[in-house]
């Protein structure tokens, strides 16, 4: 029998009506502590032994007791998103660790151009079966389970990645790269709605702090040749998504985001690994 669940929400700062709404006990940050940060929180004010991850924009459709007993066995595990009408949302549920190739398909827009190209499909698990259970790479941090144990010895979230994106990639990278499985478990279920949190963040905003954790994740986890390819990438690709984003929003915002991700790129590439450069802060 899975342990009862205690819910824990994490308000970082919102400006809603969330804390009046949440029906769990509840922390109040004063300002936005990122991802990360929150969920290391989260697991330092409970005593728990299991800790399920939920977005604000996820419900659950289906009990959670595989996921505990999953990540009893293995370390760590996760459930199928699915948007409104039921429709799993492929390519997002779950993936594969990013490469220096595929990061710079996703930089240059050709995974979103040509979906079914081989880097595409791959990173994607668009080649698997999503009604198929087993061990994958990475699951979405928006539905993931894992054991305090995990945690412990992963020494949290890396709170670096501020405020948010590849923060989850990098735990379950770390999480594998240390001998833990992440269990996949397709009848365990939750809808997503999909970009509640990042909505509240302008275009411009989240493409400084898209690319910046990207350069951070690539700096912890490829080899010099594959951290500097993706450095060059996103200098590369920041010109036209200049341009594009302009003649988009009609604004000057994106010339002075991708003039900012110019220089963060640019500072990565002649750093020793970029890893002293921090996300710019907007």
């Amino acid at each position: 029998m899975a342990p009862s669940v205690a819910p824990l929400v994490i308000d970082n700062a919102s400006q809603d009506q969330t804390l009046q709404q949440a029906g769990a006990r509840r922390i109040a940050n004063s300002q936005n502590r990122g991802f990360a940060a929150a969920v290391n929180q989260g697991v330092r004010a409970s005593d728990s032994e299991f800790f399920l991850l939920l977005n604000p924009d996820v419900a659950l459709l289906t009990p959670v007791d595989g996921l505990v007993e999953a990540s009893r066995a293995h370390g760590l595990a996760a459930g199928q998103l699915v948007g409104r009408g039921g429709r799993v949302q492929a390519g997002f549920t779950i993936r594969r660790f990013p490469t220096p190739v595929s990061l710079i398909f996703e930089l240059f827009g050709l995974n979103r151009l040509w979906p079914a190209n081989p880097v595409n499909r791959r990173y994607r698990y668009l080649d698997r079966p999503l009604d198929q259970p087993g061990a994958v790479e990475q699951p979405a941090g928006a539905f993931l389970m894992f054991r305090r144990d995990v945690w412990e010895k992963l020494g949290g979230f890396d709170e670096k990645f501020h405020p948010i994106w590849f923060e989850d990639v990098d735990f379950c990278r770390r999480a594998v790269q240390a001998g833990y499985r992440i269990e996949y478990l397709p009848n365990v279920q939750a809808e997503h709605c999909g970009a509640h949190s990042i909505a509240q963040l302008t275009p411009a905003c989240r493409a400084v702090y898209w690319c910046a954790s990207l350069l951070r994740y690539a700096a912890k986890h490829f080899s010099d040749f594959g951290y500097r390819a993706v450095c060059m990438a996103v200098l590369a690709s920041a010109f036209p998504r200049m341009v594009a984003g302009m003649r988009e929003q009609r604004t000057l915002a994106p010339i002075l985001a991708g003039l900012r991700i110019v220089r963060v790129a640019g500072l990565c590439l002649v750093s020793q690994r970029g890893r002293g450069v921090a996300p710019p802060n907007l």
